[in-house]
């Protein structure tokens, strides 16, 4: 009883992943989701095995240095430590939000942070595959951005579209500059119902080796006060 009360009277979560399964909108010529059967109890089997097939960045993930330098580190060395703990939701301007050519500037950022500590920035673009398309274009971060968060201590930051860099480009300058900074990437994630604030962040990537992302299922939790 005393352990079911604890449950109850623990803050909500919020999931804010993009569910994996057929049908998922992925980076075009990216391998798509699939599940397939080993065995299952209609032909006979004990029990029914399902075989997946995906691509690591099928839905909600965190990027690995790898994902953009051969030489740099791959998915089973994304420290746990980043992915959990206080994070600050920020919703884009409404101007901006689902635009394709958007570019998120230092001063946007300025606006939305403000004197906010933030070690976790979680943003909403409005350009999430959660909508059940892959979106064309999205607002991206620009370099300078990118430096500037890096000044401000942010060591993770997330966002609901497909990427942290604009769609259409090779060079990927934002994940470069985050990496080598040393912060990480949260990508695909569902913000679309989440209020802008400070949470406590829930987001481990699954411990994959060799791999340039990994999955993660990302959850928030409002930080309740302990001040009387």
């Amino acid at each position: 009883m005393r352990e079911n009360a604890s449950l109850e009277s623990a803050p909500a979560l919020i999931d804010i992943s993009v569910a994996i399964g057929a049908g998922l909108p992925v980076w075009p010529g990216d391998t798509p989701f699939s599940c397939g059967w080993t065995a299952r109890r209609e032909d006979g089997s004990s029990v029914n095995l399902a075989s997946l097939h995906t691509s690591a960045h099928a839905g909600t993930h965190a990027d690995a240095p790898l994902h953009v330098e051969s030489a740099w580190e791959s998915s089973e060395a994304l420290p746990p430590q980043a992915f959990v703990g206080e994070a600050l939701v920020c919703a884009l301007p409404y101007a901006m939000r689902g635009s394709s050519e958007a570019i998120i500037e230092v001063e946007t950022l300025e606006t939305l942070l403000g004197d906010t500590p933030c070690e976790r920035l979680l943003l909403r673009t409005g350009c999430s595959v959660s909508s059940g398309t892959f979106p064309q274009g999205w607002p991206a971060l620009s370099e300078a951005a990118a430096i500037w968060l890096l000044h401000r201590g942010v060591r993770l930051v997330g966002v609901d579209a497909p990427s942290v860099d604009d769609r259409q480009s090779t060079a990927l300058p934002v994940h470069h500059r985050l990496f080598a900074g040393g912060a990480y990437v949260l990508e695909n994630l569902a913000l679309d119902d989440v209020t802008p604030g400070q949470y406590e962040l829930l987001a481990q990537p699954l411990l994959v080796r060799g791999a340039d992302a990994a999955p993660v299922r990302a959850l928030l939790r409002h930080i309740v006060s302990t001040s009387r």
